[in-house]
């Protein structure tokens, strides 16, 4: 990790707000879930962080992607661009998952010509992608158990199991291949046992669309989900790794591919915020600090991902339960109500680790106040 004085280095360089991006951090988290997860073909679901730079350095490391839109897949399309042309379709078939189930005509429609492998979840759109993208593969999103997920999805995605396999022949009767099922556990999932389920129940559809007379399937896509280690109560990676081995193993034969779509545990532990104290005053008793950064800008996972960022100071000294307040003239715009901080003056520097995924990615620039700089270490 970037040592304390690096982040005030980089701060005095180059100002703050700061978002900073350790690149040989993301090339240790993808090698960590190659080497737990060997099986798995890692999709880097480039909506957790879509910077052009983090995506760079994951297509060198040899990452798969996850798109859900069509900026993200030109981001990814830019490393490519480049490639012959068979060279480059054969890449965009083998590490390229449109991953959003519900598409826009416009949208599948450029896709199309690239014959991508896109995720479903409905009859509706078996019928859209017929018309408007007649190349490409699929494959069905499940509806899974979410229990105990950060960010729980399937009230909004998946098909019930009862429904998939007619939802398999549905589009195998309008001349589509459906290439294997997808599902999802849930965002930052501390709760194995969420896989074991989904699998169980992929399990029984493949053997169900096999009776049924469909063999064309030979793919999973085990979504994303995997923890990444904000606290200590996030159980180690490994551990994760050795169920979901275990499982795929006891469920699917060898010639099965399984695909996988890690996010926030490739670039959470990647970006470090650094913002400056413009403002303090006492309220109730309780320090507050006002700071150059917040909740609509590096801080909008507090919203939008339901997290808590520590504040760390630079400076020494006994500490006291203090409030943190972003920039803006929203009162909405609080990084936290309970930090233990030392008495800090106007100019100080604080930080937080951890924030490299679902942060920058969806900041703002309410109140006219433009995002946090992005600054790239170890590229």
């Amino acid at each position: 990790m970037i040592s304390k004085a690096q982040l005030q280095k980089l701060a005095q360089e180059h100002g703050t707000p700061l978002f900073i991006v350790d690149h040989d951090e993301l090339r240790k988290n993808y090698r960590t879930f190659k080497r737990y997860l060997p099986r798995v073909q890692a999709y880097f679901a480039v909506k957790a962080n879509s910077l052009p730079e983090i995506v760079q350095t994951l297509f060198k490391e040899g990452a798969s992607f996850d798109v859900a839109s069509m900026p993200e897949f030109e981001t990814v399309y830019q490393n490519i661009k480049g490639m012959p042309a068979k060279q480059r379709q054969d890449w965009i078939w083998d590490k390229i998952i449109y991953a959003n189930p519900i598409k826009p005509e416009a949208t599948l429609e450029q896709l199309d010509k690239y014959k991508p492998l896109v995720t479903f979840d409905n009859v509706e759109e078996i019928h859209k992608i017929a018309k408007h993208a007649p190349h490409a593969g699929l494959a069905l999103r499940l509806k899974v158990p979410n229990t105990g997920a950060m960010v729980e999805l399937s009230s909004k995605f998946g098909a019930a199991p009862g429904e998939a396999v007619d939802m398999i022949l549905e589009a195998d009767r309008v001349g589509l291949t459906v290439e294997g099922i997808s599902f999802h556990v849930g965002s930052q999932t501390t709760n194995f046992e969420n896989y074991v389920q989904a699998l169980a129940l992929t399990a029984n559809i493949f053997k169900e669309a096999k009776e049924r007379g469909y063999t064309k399937m030979n793919l999973i896509d085990i979504g994303g989900g995997f923890p990444a280690p904000y606290d200590a109560t996030v159980k180690p990676f490994q551990d994760l790794a050795k169920v979901i081995n275990t499982e795929i193993d006891r469920l699917f034969p060898k010639d099965i591919q399984i695909l996988a779509e890690p996010g926030r545990f490739m670039v959470a532990t990647a970006g470090t915020s650094v913002s400056r104290v413009v403002g303090k005053a006492v309220r109730d008793g309780k320090p507050c600090y006002y700071i150059n950064d917040g909740v609509y800008h590096t801080y909008s996972g507090i919203l939008f991902d339901h997290l808590h960022y520590p504040i760390k100071a630079f400076k020494k000294g006994p500490t006291q339960l203090s409030a943190v307040f972003g920039p803006t003239c929203d009162a909405l715009d609080v990084v936290s109500m309970a930090e233990n901080l030392p008495a800090l003056e106007r100019g100080d520097l604080v930080y937080s680790e951890n924030i490299g995924a679902y942060s920058a990615a969806s900041s703002t620039y309410f109140n006219g106040i433009p995002p946090a700089k992005i600054v790239h270490v170890n590229r």
